[in-house]
């Protein structure tokens, strides 16, 4: 790795960025065009769908909560069970209540005015290092680096880094900083964002389009290939359970709403058992299971990957007589299901169940 940036090579690479940034960016839904001013709503709500999800995914989402709640107030004021409905099927449900509850405190607490600094930023619940480095720096053009994987990457190539990123995040943060500019931060940091997205990609980089490869150490040594260095992936755990399907007379559902925490908090799903560490069904599906003659088992079995482990699911089939124990609880047609807002997890285990039916 070279020594630390000079001003000149800083103001260049910024400079040639930014030109490259005018002609090439991304049209996306919640960036300002042109003259336009950036929205902290919009940006702050598209950062928290981005943690951890692509573009292609998020386009739709955003737009569909942007016309259902278009402003910060209407998002405060919505049902949480509604925002938890449109936003299943990305995954990482605790974003949505954390979301949820910062437009609450932006809205009550503050005025419905977006705190403008990083240190702010970072008291709401579910905004941490980047996204209020990016809030910050897009939305108010304050002087704060959001560095995200894109940014990394196009960092490591560009000073040569040559161990694993991982390993790097703190030099990569402060090389990032420092060839910051002072003017225009919110379009060089998207500017950085989207070279890395579309120009320094991990496999195959278009060199070729790159309007910093005169200050690319990589490049200049061809060893795009090799950096950055990709440290070895630990193996994912598997995890095996069973997903009870329980019907009624009325061939209803039986769906119950997760706890508020934890993994997949507060979505509705069918019970299970076997592949979490609480045992919150075990007793209604003790009580549902006594008569083993109504049990079917349904061929084949769903999988789903979670970050830090992959789960395979047994889905068996009862049929409940009505009593006392099951009159409160939810249920749910087939029909309704994909209206309700479930999880990608329970979508395929219902869908496993309805292929069951129509085969």
């Amino acid at each position: 790795m070279k020594n630390m940036p000079a001003t000149r090579q800083i103001i260049n690479i910024s400079d040639q960025l930014l030109a490259w940034y005018d002609l090439h960016q991304r049209k996306l839904p919640w960036r300002a065009v042109g003259d336009e001013v950036p929205d902290p709503y919009r940006v702050w709500l598209s950062e928290i769908m981005l943690q951890q999800t692509q573009i292609i995914t998020v386009v739709p989402y955003f737009n569909r909560f942007i016309k259902l709640w278009p402003g910060i107030k209407n998002l405060a004021d919505a049902d949480i069970n509604d925002v938890l409905r449109e936003w299943a099927g990305l995954g990482y449900y605790a974003r949505a209540r954390n979301m949820h509850r910062s437009a609450q405190i932006i809205t009550y607490d503050h005025a419905g005015q977006f705190p403008k600094e990083e240190s702010e930023l970072l008291k709401l619940p579910g905004v941490g290092p980047y996204t209020a480095a990016a809030v910050a720096a897009i939305a108010f053009g304050k002087q704060a680096t959001p560095v995200d994987g894109n940014v990394e990457r196009v960092i490591a190539r560009l000073y040569r880094i040559r161990t694993p990123i991982r390993d790097n995040k703190l030099l990569i943060r402060s090389l990032a900083s420092q060839i910051t500019p002072k003017a225009r931060i919110g379009d060089y940091a998207q500017a950085v964002m989207d070279l890395g997205a579309t120009v320094c990609t991990p496999r195959n980089p278009l060199c070729s389009a790159c309007p910093i490869t005169e200050f690319c150490e990589v490049f200049s040594l061809r060893e795009t290939d090799i950096i950055p260095i990709r440290k070895e992936r630990k193996k994912i755990p598997k995890r095996t359970g069973t997903a009870y399907v329980i019907l009624n007379d009325a061939n209803q559902i039986l769906l119950y709403r997760r706890s508020k925490t934890g993994l997949l908090g507060g979505m509705l799903e069918v019970p299970s058992a076997g592949w979490e560490e609480h045992k919150q069904h075990d007793e209604l599906i003790k009580e549902a299971t006594r008569d083993t003659q109504n049990l079917i088992e349904i061929p084949g079995t769903v999988k789903h990957v979670f970050t830090h482990f992959k789960l395979e699911l047994v889905v068996v089939a009862l049929r409940l007589k009505r009593h006392k124990h099951f009159l409160n609880q939810r249920w749910y047609s087939l029909d309704e299901m994909e209206k309700i807002g479930l999880s990608k997890l329970m979508l395929k285990v219902v869908q496993h169940y309805k292929s069951a039916l129509e085969n």
